[in-house]
C-alpha cells in the first residue's frame, strides 16, 4: 500500500503544473491574482514553491490512569488544532489516539502501532516517567515526539536530542520559582517531599535548592514510593522536623498524604504543583474539601498572559466541559510540528526535525496556525508564539521561558489562580 508520504512525493510535479497554471491564468487576467474554486484541487496551494505536506500523527495519552482525569484537556486540543488546520489546506493533518495509560508498559505496547505503520510523528505521552520509559524505543525507529506535558527536568538533558521535543516548560524552571514563592510567602523551615519518579526527583530537589539558596532551612528533604498507601511515618517525621511550610511534588498520592499530615497535627502551610492539581479532589480527602483550603502552588498556565488571545475562548466552544491545564501546550506540540514539516517540504521525521526549533524562534512573529501556515507557504521565516506563548526553543527543543499561575485552594475545594510568574531555562 503507498504511504502518504510516498502519495506526497507523487502528487508533487501535479502540485507544480496547478501552481504554473494560476500564475498563467493570473498573467491573461492583466496581472490580477485569480481567486481559486473551494473546490478547486489548488484551493490550498499558496503562491510560492512550497506546498501542502500531509502529516498522520499518533497522539499517546493517558486515557487511563491517573492522569486519566484529564484527558479532554489533552486529546481535545489536538481535534480542535486538526479541525483549524484542515480548514486551510484538507487533510494536512490526520491524528490517531492511543492509550498510554501511566504506565510505561501500556505505554510501550500501544505506542508499536505508531512506530510501525504509518505515522510521521509522536505527541506523549502526558507523564515524565511514561515518555522516558518508550523513549529509546522511539529514538531507535528514528520518530520525533513532542509532549505537552512531560514537564521532568531530566528531559532538560542534550542526551534527548533531537527526537524529543516538548511544548511543557521544564521544572528547571518551575522548581525554582516555587522554592522562591515559599520564601517569599515568609517561611523559613521547609520540608520538602516527591515522589521518587522521573517526574518528582527533579522537580524536589530543584526546590530544596532554591530554599536553601534563599536562606531558608531545608528542615527535611526526600523522595518516597508513590505506591505506597501510607505515609503516617513520613508525616510524623515531618512534624517532628519542625517545618512551618511543606512542599510535595505529587500526582495522586498526595491526598493521603495530606490526610496523613493531618492526623499528625501538621498545622504548617502546604505548597503543591501541576501533578497534585491534575489529580487530587475533595474525593481523595475524604470528601472534605475544607482540607484543601489555603494549599498553595504553581502549576504551567492555562491562559498565559503573553500567548495567542483567542485560543481560551476558542477552545471553550470547541469542547464545553473539557479542563484546561495544559491544553495550550499540547495545541502548540501540533502546531509546530506541523509547521516544520511545511518549512522542510517533507513529512519524514529525519528531515522535519531540523526545523522544529527555528519555527520557534528567530523569525517573522504569528500565532495563528492558518496565518502561520500560510505566511510559511509563501517562503517566510516565522517565529512562532502559541496559544501557551512564546515557545523560543533553546537547543534541547524546549521553551526557554516557562509562564506559571500562582493559585491557592479555596473552601470548595478549587483552586484559585491568583497571579501569574515567569522564568527562564538556567534563571
Amino acid at each position: 500500500m503507498e504511504s502518504r508520504r510516498d502519495s506526497g512525493k507523487r502528487l508533487r510535479p501535479w502540485m507544480a503544473v496547478i501552481g504554473a497554471m494560476a500564475i498563467v491564468l493570473a498573467a491573461c487576467n492583466g496581472g490580477e491574482s485569480v481567486a481559486p474554486s473551494a473546490a478547486s484541487a489548488a484551493a490550498s496551494v499558496p503562491v510560492a514553491d512550497l506546498e501542502p505536506i500531509p502529516l498522520r500523527v499518533g497522539a499517546i495519552l493517558p486515557q487511563t490512569g491517573a492522569l486519566s482525569s484529564i484527558i479532554d484537556a489533552l486529546e481535545e486540543p489536538l481535534r480542535m488544532g486538526a479541525d483549524e488546520i484542515n480548514e486551510v489546506s484538507a487533510d494536512l493533518v490526520t491524528v490517531d489516539f492511543a492509550d498510554s495509560g501511566t504506565d510505561p508498559t501500556i505505554a510501550s505496547q500501544n505506542i508499536d502501532q505508531y512506530l510501525t505503520g504509518d505515522h510521521d510523528v509522536i505527541l506523549g505521552p502526558a507523564a515524565s516517567g511514561v515518555a522516558n520509559a518508550v523513549w529509546d524505543k522511539v529514538n531507535t525507529a528514528g520518530m520525533v515526539m513532542c509532549s505537552g506535558t512531560s514537564t521532568g527536568a531530566l528531559f532538560s538533558s542534550p542526551d534527548f536530542n533531537p527526537n524529543h521535543v516538548r511544548t511543557a516548560p521544564s521544572d528547571e524552571i518551575q522548581g525554582p520559582l516555587l522554592g522562591n514563592l515559599i520564601v517569599e510567602d515568609g517561611h523559613s523551615n521547609v520540608a520538602v517531599l516527591w515522589q521518587s519518579t522521573d517526574y518528582g526527583q527533579g522537580f524536589g530537589e530543584a526546590v530544596r535548592d532554591t530554599v536553601e539558596e534563599a536562606g531558608a532551612t531545608v528542615a527535611l528533604a526526600e523522595g518516597y514510593d508513590p505506591a505506597q498507601t501510607s505515609f503516617s511515618d513520613l508525616a510524623q517525621d515531618i512534624v517532628a522536623s519542625g517545618a512551618d511550610a511543606m512542599v510535595m511534588i505529587t500526582y495522586a498520592e498526595g491526598g493521603q498524604i495530606l490526610l496523613d499530615l493531618e492526623s499528625a497535627g501538621f498545622d504548617g502551610q502546604v505548597y503543591v504543583a501541576d501533578g497534585f492539581v491534575d489529580t487530587v479532589t475533595p474525593d481523595d480527602v475524604g470528601g472534605d474539601p475544607a482540607i484543601l483550603e489555603g494549599i498553595r502552588g504553581t502549576y504551567p498556565s492555562v491562559a498565559p498572559e503573553d500567548g495567542e488571545p483567542t485560543f481560551g475562548d476558542r477552545f471553550a466552544d470547541f469542547a464545553p466541559d473539557a479542563p484546561t491545564v495544559f491544553s495550550a501546550h499540547m495545541y502548540d506540540c501540533l502546531a509546530i510540528v506541523t509547521l516544520a514539516a511545511q518549512v522542510a517540504q517533507s513529512s519524514d521525521p529525519g528531515e522535519y526535525v531540523d526545523e522544529i526549533i527555528g519555527v520557534t524562534r528567530d523569525g517573522e512573529k504569528c500565532s495563528l496556525i492558518a496565518d502561520c501556515l500560510e505566511m510559511v507557504w509563501a517562503g517566510t521565516d516565522i517565529d512562532y508564539d502559541g496559544a501557551s506563548g512564546p515557545l523560543d526553543f533553546t537547543e534541547n527543543g524546549e521553551p526557554g521561558v516557562g509562564t506559571y499561575d500562582v493559585f491557592t485552594f479555596n473552601a470548595e475545594g478549587d483552586n484559585v489562580n491568583e497571579e501569574q510568574i515567569s522564568g527562564n531555562i538556567g534563571g
